[in-house]
């Protein structure tokens, strides 16, 4: 699936959450109420994705954990907080890069409309 098809249900699928939810709940909530919604759509994810870190040649361990990894080719970075800030969005470039992905998406459950706190984030390569 094209990753700008797959984000667009990613998006419905947080959507679906959040109207069912609302905001006010903690992070980790979400994350597992959008792993069960996109099971639930036949979607593959993976929650808690570790990813290791190559530094000068030597791979050091895990350097994070991604909150989702959908179909091994979109990220997704939750956040319930009463806005995004520059450095959400930095830390999920970052994630991209480290991660070697194209397209990442902060959703931030916090909000009364949860398309506004939607933000998609791609790594040039």
């Amino acid at each position: 699936m094209d990753a700008n098809d797959l984000s667009g249900k990613v998006i419905g699928a947080a959507i679906e959450v959040h109207r069912l939810l609302g905001p006010g709940l903690l992070e980790s909530a979400y994350e597992l109420a959008l792993e069960r919604e996109l099971i639930l759509r036949s979607i593959r994810v993976e929650r808690q994705k570790a990813v290791p870190l190559e530094y000068k040649g030597a791979i050091l361990g895990d350097a994070f954990r991604m909150d989702l990894l959908i179909e091994e080719q979109l990220v997704v970075e939750i956040k319930a907080v009463d806005s995004i800030l520059a450095i959400h969005e930095a830390q999920l470039l970052t994630y991209l890069r480290l991660a070697d992905k194209r397209l990442g998406l902060l959703i931030n459950f916090n909000g009364k409309v949860l398309k506004e706190g939607v933000r998609r984030i791609v790594n040039r390569l």
